[in-house]
């Protein structure tokens, strides 16, 4: 009666709590609290493959695919190499299907990696290099698979007795058994900031980036900074250029260098003070862009084109990228602001 009572006021309520996503978060918090039912799911999950951190790809024309690897299929492959199939435990628990499949990583890296290649028909791709011809719905999970992979590769120790640490199953944390001390997976916060003067928007290049690709302004927060202060710091550090106004517009995973949040703003500058003075220490080039320019480049696929005067042709990152986001809401903006 309770319960009905419940359900008669707030029916809102029991829909919530019965949605696929409620469940999907439940069921991932047992995963991960519970090595019991983390195991079961194992023995009926599916694996992503990484070699020494680089994820095994199938490329299908322009595009990599990763590929999910069935628990059958993995014990298969690891009895070929004579390998115990206790190494599936090595793996890291990254998320799960509606149906509530649970996904895995798995790093490989202790095997040959050509003969690997070799049975699954595909290759070990670096991260970094694959990640602009990804599959949208793959990046996200091998984003964070790497990351989980990375940090369990360099927290095997504990930082205040120097004794190993030992991960649960699901890899959701490490515990130093001497103390008790539980590790969590880290993240650092990063500020992307699309800086806009009313009319145009300012993009910029590093030097490791793609010929011909520029992005917004990105920067780790200091210490002791709120993300008004780094947002501030960074445009001025990078571009010379003091913000008149900011606001936040949505956040995402980024695997490099080490696993990063990256939360993206809008930043305006006065028109009057539009002059760049960019820090080569930083940033290779900056630079103001028109509308019209920026929706020509929206037009083309995300690759490097060189033009006939040796120069590449201005290209953005890909659609799922936090900056194309920014860039896209940008350009929306532009269109309802009257002129």
């Amino acid at each position: 009666m309770i319960y009905q009572s419940v359900y008669r006021r707030a029916p809102f309520l029991w829909c919530r709590l019965h949605s696929t996503y409620v469940r999907k978060m439940r069921y991932l918090f047992e995963l991960k609290e519970d090595d019991g039912i983390c195991r079961q799911a194992q023995n009926s999950g599916t694996f992503y493959l990484f070699h020494n951190l680089s994820p095994f790809l199938k490329k299908v024309g322009s595009r990599y695919l990763a590929p999910q690897i069935s628990v059958a299929e993995m014990k298969s492959m690891l009895g070929k190499f004579k390998q115990n199939e206790q190494m599936i435990e090595d793996s890291v628990l990254i998320g799960c299907s509606d149906e509530f499949m649970a996904y895995f990583a798995l790093d490989l890296g202790s095997l040959e990696k050509s003969v690997i290649e070799s049975e699954l028909k595909g290759s070990f791709t670096e991260l970094r290099k694959a990640f602009f011809q990804l599959d949208g719905k793959d990046a996200p999970l091998l984003s964070s698979a790497q990351a989980l992979l990375r940090w369990h590769d360099t927290h095997q120790y504990c930082s205040k007795t120097g004794q190993p640490t030992q991960k649960n199953l699901a890899g959701s944390k490490r515990i130093c058994h001497t103390n008790g001390i539980i590790y969590y997976p880290q993240m650092s916060p990063v500020v992307i900031t699309l800086v806009s003067d009313g009319s145009r928007c300012l993009l910029a290049r590093q030097v490791s980036f793609p010929k011909g690709m520029y992005s917004a302004l990105a920067g780790f927060c200091d210490v002791g900074e709120t993300l008004e202060e780094t947002v501030r710091r960074e445009v001025a550090e990078e571009v010379g250029l003091e913000v008149e106004s900011l606001w936040y517009s949505a956040s995402q995973h980024w695997p490099f260098p080490n696993s990063s949040l990256m939360i993206a703003c809008h930043a305006m500058v006065q028109p009057q003070q539009t002059k760049i003075s960019v820090n080569k220490l930083e940033l290779e080039a900056a630079g103001w862009f028109s509308l019209e320019e920026i929706m020509e480049a929206l037009g083309r696929e995300p690759k490097p084109l060189k033009q006939e005067d040796g120069s590449f042709s201005l290209w953005l990152p890909p659609k799922w990228a936090i900056a194309h986001q920014l860039i896209q809401e940008w350009v929306k903006l532009q269109a309802s602001t009257p002129a």
